[in-house]
């Protein structure tokens, strides 16, 4: 498995501030706080993280956590410390749901809760057999409280398809749980040259590519024909270790919006509907929370846009 590059960027984390000032652009310019101010936060809404873990201490971060699991070798196996030793899994759980704190930053469903699935170590590395692993977990998980995993979101992948990962994904599936993952950043640059990264390129998933703020896709972003969806990747400002923020690009920063995303139109469709959503339900609500936009001559891609 591979670890998107990251580039880490300086950013201020002495001042604070209300939260208020805080929105991210990245959030504001998929429509998240207009979503926030119609009611519709992610709440209680269970996405589960397949990344390099999470620091369960971070102030934005620790109430929305509701679980985790170790599957790697850290911590000594202790399958009960998800601790995150790299960065990585932190900064894509605080673009989905870092919570309203008065420091930081938020994320795209501040209201969601977390299962954090450490398959990753802390140089990003892990194995496809864990990732197998932690999707069957993922899908059979239960909270407390009866609570179902509703989105999986994997900000990771590896260049050979594998059947134990693809059969894991379509049982997920079988279970109405969105499988969303990052494109890859093998990119060259040229929309009409296709990069894969597997599990992205399965035509079952929901496959994000990476834009920048002036929704251009992004030079290091993979594009191909399974590429559902495009949103922000360049220039992220989340949660890091250590109570800190980084800034990091990558389309493992593109994927987590659209988990977050995923959330508040699932609570937001099944208040109106009043009947758990299907897979497909939730993909054609996706498909319309989006804009079409003009990436060249020939070709449109469908951008994150809340409605």
């Amino acid at each position: 498995m591979y670890k998107h590059n990251i580039n880490l960027l300086p950013t201020q984390t002495n001042k604070n501030y209300e939260w208020e000032e805080l929105i991210p652009k990245n959030i504001m310019s998929i429509g998240a706080n207009k979503k926030w101010d119609q009611g519709y936060t992610g709440n209680g809404i269970v996405i589960a993280i397949l990344d390099s873990g999470c620091d369960t201490k971070n102030l934005n971060l620790a109430a929305n956590i509701i679980d985790g699991y170790n599957f790697t070798e850290e911590h000594k196996g202790d399958t009960s410390n998800f601790e995150d030793l790299n960065g990585h899994g932190t900064h894509v759980a605080g673009i989905i749901a870092a919570s309203k704190h008065k420091k930081g930053t938020v994320g795209v469903a501040p209201n969601a809760k977390l299962l954090i699935l450490k398959v990753l170590d802390k140089f990003g590395k892990g194995s496809v057999e864990t990732v197998v692993t932690a999707l069957n977990y993922a899908t059979k998980w239960r909270g407390p409280y009866g609570e179902k995993v509703r989105v999986i979101s994997l900000s990771l992948g590896t260049r050979n398809p594998n059947e134990d990962m693809y059969t894991a994904i379509k049982e997920a599936l079988e279970e109405d749980i969105p499988v969303v993952v990052a494109s890859g950043n093998d990119g060259d640059g040229n929309i009409n040259t296709d990069e894969y990264r597997y599990p992205g390129a399965y035509d079952e998933v929901i496959e994000v590519g990476a834009v920048d703020d002036d929704n251009n896709i992004a030079p290091f972003t993979n594009t191909n024909r399974f590429v559902d969806i495009y949103a922000p990747g360049v220039d992220i400002n989340s949660t890091f270790l250590d109570n800190e923020f980084a800034v990091l690009s990558g389309t493992s920063m593109a994927a987590p919006h659209v988990a977050g995303a995923i959330a508040i139109i699932i609570e937001e469709y099944e208040k109106k509907y009043g009947i758990p959503l299907r897979e497909h339900d939730i993909y054609r609500l996706l498909r319309n929370n989006t804009d079409l936009i003009k990436a060249d001559e020939k070709n449109n891609i469908n951008v994150l846009s809340l409605k």
